[in-house]
């Protein structure tokens, strides 16, 4: 793997260099646009909205617009001067218990590899934060913006989990959301019931993409030219009149 990103992590005086790489990857179907006349392939073009012609990636800039129609350009050398430091270093600024942060502020996570020499630093801090059970609140400039992330230890490695600022995250006020409703403590017992009979250990790899493969299953029978199979239908909203009777021959599935 190519690292994205060199740098390093500190926090206090120590300084611990590393690589930074990309923890997922995505998994889809590489779906091009066409013509619905002639199935040619659609074209994406960079145009310029003046002159009407297409722009060359190498004659393409950044440039923010600070008053309608006024733009001031920006340069990698721009972005490289905002602070180099910064933009070098993951600054652990405090440490946490991982429980006090929301998973609704979690975002991506990335890996961390600890630069040649740097082996020593890099386990002293996966024990340290393992002993004391804490992860690391930092900030980090990756693609010229800073981001907040956290570093946890898993195994023998640190993974740097980024995370969503909290203006990223939008209010709650606006939902419609239930109030006022009662229910009977039998109704809350048959859905407790329920969620511990359906209990179990996860395992990630239980889980595929199962709509992914039902559409490589489609095309290849378009390919072939065979029949596509009708789908399921969507389950039923459950009516309320209808809750007790479906907790129970739910438990009763699961039981059986």
């Amino acid at each position: 793997m190519r690292a994205m990103w060199t740098g390093g992590i500190s926090f206090g005086l120590i300084y611990i260099p590393v690589n930074l790489y990309t923890a997922t990857q995505s998994v889809q179907l590489d779906l091009d646009m066409l013509s619905k006349k002639d199935k040619s392939p659609i074209r994406y073009a960079r145009i310029d909205s003046e002159t009407g012609k297409e722009v060359p990636w190498k004659e393409v800039v950044k440039g923010y617009e600070y008053q309608k129609g006024d733009y001031v350009v920006l340069t990698d050398e721009d972005f490289d001067k905002v602070d180099i430091h910064r933009s070098n270093s993951i600054e652990i600024s405090c440490f946490v218990d991982k429980e006090d942060i929301d998973p609704i502020f979690f975002d991506k996570p990335y890996y961390l590899e600890p630069a040649k020499g740097a082996e020593k630093t890099y386990l002293l801090l996966i024990k340290a934060l393992k002993k004391s059970n804490k992860v690391g609140v930092a900030e980090f400039v990756l693609r010229n913006r800073e981001h907040l992330c956290i570093i946890k230890p898993e195994g023998n490695m640190l993974i740097l989990n980024q995370l969503r600022y909290e203006s990223e995250i939008k209010p709650t006020s606006k939902l419609n959301l239930p109030k006022n409703i009662k229910l009977s403590d039998k109704e809350v017992d048959m859905a407790q019931k329920l969620i511990e009979g359906m209990a179990e250990q996860f395992d990630p790899s239980d889980y595929q993409d199962d709509y992914l493969n039902g559409l490589k299953k489609i095309i290849d029978a378009k390919i072939h030219k065979k029949p596509i199979k009708t789908p399921k239908s969507a389950p039923k909203v459950t009516d309320v009149s209808d809750v007790m009777e479906q907790l129970q021959k739910s438990l009763a599935e699961i039981e059986a």
